[in-house]
């Protein structure tokens, strides 16, 4: 029987503790090779078990994004210049602009598709998208998929 891979973006709130931890003690590895595993666990304060049975399956969302391709949906106010903020701020981090595509604003807003590809290795996708959500005029941000 072959395993089916289902991926979901969660935003962090969503996440069991569990699941947090075991993020940051694959942090705290990744920073310190000469830290074991089993001090990582101790400092985050997982157990073994734990550990091994979630860590292949998760991973910071901004993790191994270069050359990848991001799409986001953007629910925002019909404000003149909105666009190009949100696209200065895709500049901002590095990230190519792929396609574009905006509704007809109705009763003042507007949605928008946005499709971008990951240029740099530093580009910090989460905060790229937190910038965008917090513009004054963006209702709400979506990120559809990850290429």
């Amino acid at each position: 029987m072959t395993e089916n891979n289902n991926y979901f973006i969660v935003k962090k709130k969503a996440l069991p503790e569990v699941l947090l931890k075991v993020v940051e003690a694959k942090r705290l590895l990744e920073a310190d090779k000469n830290m074991t595993k089993q001090e990582a666990m101790n400092r985050v304060g997982i157990s073994r078990s734990s550990y091994y049975k979630y860590k292949d399956d998760i991973m910071p969302f901004r993790e191994n994004l270069q050359g990848k391709t991001i799409t986001f949906m953007i629910i925002m106010e019909d404000i003149p210049g909105l666009l190009s903020e949100v696209l200065k701020v895709i500049a901002d981090y590095q990230a190519s602009i792929l396609t574009i595509l905006q509704a007809i604003p109705v009763n003042g807003v507007a949605s928008l598709t946005i499709s971008v590809d990951v240029l740099s290795p530093g580009t910090d996708i989460q905060d790229m998208v937190a910038t965008i959500e917090h513009l004054e005029g963006i209702c709400e941000l979506k990120l559809l998929s990850r290429e």
